[in-house]
């Protein structure tokens, strides 16, 4: 052991309660051992404690008195997340970002530490809202993580840092897709309330304003939702509900709260003909396979828009590849040969059922007319 690790490890465990010196004489003891794969978990452990985060400093002392004595001993990705909470300590952006290419350094040839280096680099820069940058990370590591096997911690660090990106640059629907992401690869009880609500929150708006998202079950499906239900929020949540089934009156119903949301009240329009969209997928999604041919002015009663700009409504739906079919103009009416594929809510899935169970009655109802006629056919 060499004096500067000796000397700082004996300082600590003097000035230190019970309980902390007893984490510093452990790495002792394993450091005097050689045992380094132990002490990189007991490390790792260490470095989590509120004794290092509660005050400035203490984190960047650990790595520059004891650490970086073992550093090269360290397997790469347990040494990134080491570095990872010791970034922590330093204020400084020049600071933080010499540290993280100084680890690089050091990982070289690790994919999953490098993709974590890199998203260490822009945390930085997303702190410091230098967002080119933070895209420039983004971009040059996405295709190195699609090559990881599986899915682990350095995934939801990664998309964690891509969802606060799309945030900051007011990209609703990218947003939306890479939170969704970062939930995927996280156990969700690890993440604080306040961290839960937030989510929560930012995600319901981004499913409502961002370009292209017509599908809300996944979300509603999520307990991230779970944070804002029965709270001052659980308006947001009704919404997408009536957004999902295409209720228009509900929609309307909620104006005197979506004009108090700046980003909804400005997007009324746009919201409106999403809703609208929604509403005509869910009157094909209702209607028989063998029945769907709807009229202008049904789908005008429905939707609550003027019978003459409902054939732009359809050809919106067809374009976006929403529904697919066919407009006929001098009839007034549209015929529907499919729908996009949604996930569906418990209402919709009741409204599968009886169709199932009205298609098992007409193969019955076949069965039985194709038994009777049998003798005619075969004589």
């Amino acid at each position: 052991m060499s004096a500067k690790v000796a000397s700082y490890l004996s300082r600590q465990q003097a000035s230190t309660d019970e309980a902390t010196a007893a984490v510093y004489s452990k790495l002792e003891d394993l450091y005097n051992k050689k045992l380094w794969h132990q002490l990189t978990l007991a490390t790792l452990e260490a470095v989590r404690l509120s004794y290092f985060t509660e005050q400035p400093g203490r984190l960047k002392d650990l790595y520059d008195n004891f650490i970086s004595d073992f550093e090269h001993r360290i397997n790469p990705l347990s040494l990134m997340e080491i570095a990872m909470f010791c970034l922590l300590d330093f204020g400084d952006k020049d600071l933080s970002i010499k540290f993280v290419e100084k680890i690089k350094l050091k990982i070289k040839g690790q994919k999953e530490a490098s993709v974590l280096a890199e998203t260490a680099l822009g945390n930085i820069y997303i702190r410091s809202r230098e967002l080119p940058e933070v895209k420039k990370i983004i971009e040059a590591t996405q295709s190195c993580l699609d090559e990881l096997d599986g899915i682990t911690t350095v995934h939801s660090r990664f998309y964690e840092l891509s969802s606060d990106y799309y945030k900051l640059e007011g990209n609703h629907a990218c947003y939306y897709r890479e939170t969704l992401r970062y939930l995927g690869c996280i156990d969700l009880s690890e993440l604080p309330k306040e961290r839960q609500y937030e989510r929560a929150y930012s995600l319901s708006l981004a499913a409502l304003l961002g370009e292209g998202i017509y599908n809300f079950g996944e979300l509603l499906a999520h307990p991230i939702l779970e944070a804002i239900k029965n709270t001052d929020k659980q308006w947001i949540v009704d919404l997408m509900y009536a957004f999902n089934s295409g209720d228009i009156s509900k929609f309307e119903s909620s104006q005197d709260l979506l004009s108090k949301q700046p980003d909804l009240a400005k997007a009324n329009q746009k919201l409106k003909m999403k809703i609208c969209l929604l509403c005509l997928m869910e009157m094909t999604f209702n209607r028989p396979s063998n029945n769907r041919r709807i009229t202008f002015e049904e789908i005008a009663k429905e939707t609550r828009l003027e019978t003459n700009e409902v054939e732009l409504l359809a050809m919106k739906a067809l374009s976006l590849g929403l529904v697919r079919g066919t407009i006929d103009q001098v009839d007034q009416c549209v015929t529907m040969t499919w729908v996009q594929p949604r996930v569906l809510d418990l209402s919709q899935i009741g409204t599968m059922q009886k169709r199932l169970a009205q298609w098992c009655e007409d193969v019955k109802q076949m069965e039985m007319l194709v038994e009777n006629k049998a003798h005619d056919i075969l004589t």
